[in-house]
């Protein structure tokens, strides 16, 4: 069984007049292009731990195959403006799982996309530990909630936006947790 232990969250943003080229630069400037990456749904192992990028790249091998959450947007629609989110809600108790949510909008800001992945994972984390909320109340206020109900520990997001090229090249933006055994 596999069971990861450790995890790293990591972005990035690639342009060029080949669509897959610049997935390929994002996956650069994320760090993980040397990786062969197998999407997986979005758990937050129990008891996994946080590390930085640096330390988990330490841990993988050029073409190793490596489990991972990824958000990707891309356009060749000049100044069109793309984002990814990777949203993360943790519950209190490291023995349960957490939620890893993806969002991947068009003409959403850098904060507005990720506040909108933290809410879909801690909604997610929330309906699964039983914490009553009102659906239809703020993010703000929903968290406020979430974490006055002591089952929920922590929530962030790692957010990647960028405008499509001015001369229509291929942009692509990527956020990925990294899951590591």
């Amino acid at each position: 069984m596999f069971q990861p232990s450790k995890i790293f969250f990591t972005k990035g943003v690639g342009r060029h007049k080949d669509y897959l080229q610049s997935f390929e630069l994002a996956l650069r400037q994320a760090g993980i292009e040397k990786l062969n990456l197998v999407m997986v749904s979005s758990i937050y192992p129990p008891g996994c731990k946080r590390i930085t990028r640096e330390q988990g790249m330490e841990q993988l091998n050029p073409g190793q195959i490596t489990f991972c959450v990824m958000a990707r947007n891309f356009t060749n629609e000049p100044n069109r403006l793309i984002a990814t989110s990777i949203g993360v809600a943790l519950p209190s108790d490291d023995s349960h799982y957490g939620y890893i949510s993806e969002h991947h909008p068009f003409g959403e800001t850098e904060k507005i996309s990720g506040e909108y992945a933290e809410d879909l994972a801690a909604t997610m984390l929330a309906t699964t530990l039983g914490v009553e909320f009102d659906s239809e109340t703020a993010w703000n206020e929903r968290e406020q909630v979430y974490k006055q109900s002591g089952k929920i520990f922590k929530t962030f997001n790692i957010t990647q936006s960028a405008e499509g090229d001015k001369n229509g090249i291929w942009t692509t933006v990527i956020a990925c947790a990294v899951l590591i055994p």
